[in-house]
């Protein structure tokens, strides 16, 4: 396995109590209002359950054995599949404007975040995903940042710019349509939402809400969900 080999100081904050630095009280912003702009609170996902999936996701079993005991300290939050099981199927722009699907980012895997410039927590944790993908980005990892407003298609591009956002390639939803078939299925309630997808094109893990993603807890989850694959 190559990661990216660029270096990132890493953040800290712990979800219970957090430190000052962390994102103490935040507010999500639940999808039913995300269109009109409001905001409410919401709690963090439990563990993941999940039928049987695919050959493939039967490989990626493994690597939710890796991930499972990391999940504490910045990473307490996460809930880690049981089962791995094929995501549900989106299409979002790239950064050349052409339409993306998860067949796109199979072979490696994709840390998926869900953000608005409307969501106050959103924009607190882009500077740990920047930090992130600096740190990890390369071949066999990528934070792939979905952007999802929808009135103005320059203003996020902006904010990234003006707040030293370098590193994260630059994904959008500016229709809408990746919200709604999420909350369909369960996996967003507000914003932000982060989704772990493996090598293997399976679903791993899910957070619901932000999290300290350039800590050492962060990277020490990261390195095991990119670590290579294999059969049980």
């Amino acid at each position: 396995m190559r990661l990216g080999e660029k270096r990132a100081t890493s953040g800290g904050m712990t979800p219970a109590p957090r430190s000052s630095r962390s994102l103490t009280s935040w507010l999500a912003v639940p999808v039913l209002l995300a269109l009109a702009g409001g905001a409410a609170w919401y709690g963090f996902s439990g563990r993941l359950g999940g039928s049987q999936g695919p050959a493939e996701c039967k490989i990626a079993q493994t690597m939710v054995d890796r991930l499972r005991p990391l999940a504490k300290g910045e990473m307490a939050a996460v809930g880690v599949s049981n089962t791995p099981k094929p995501p549900p199927e989106i299409a979002f722009n790239g950064p050349d404007g052409q339409v993306k699907t998860w067949k796109d980012f199979k072979g490696k895997t994709v840390l998926v975040n869900l953000w608005a410039t409307w969501c106050v927590p959103c924009r607190q944790e882009m500077p740990a995903l920047d930090k992130l993908q600096a740190e990890l980005g390369g071949r066999d990892f990528e934070v792939v940042a979905i952007n999802v407003d929808t009135r103005n298609s320059e203003k996020p591009k902006a904010w990234l710019q003006e707040n030293g956002i370098h590193n994260l390639a630059y994904y959008a939803d500016p229709v809408g349509k990746v919200l709604q078939i999420l909350q369909r299925s369960g996996h967003v309630v507000g914003l932000p939402t982060t989704l772990m997808i493996g090598a293997s094109g399976c679903e791993v893990a899910l957070l619901k809400g932000p999290a300290e993603w350039a800590s050492s807890d962060a990277l020490a989850f990261v390195k095991a969900a990119a670590e290579p694959q294999t059969g049980r």
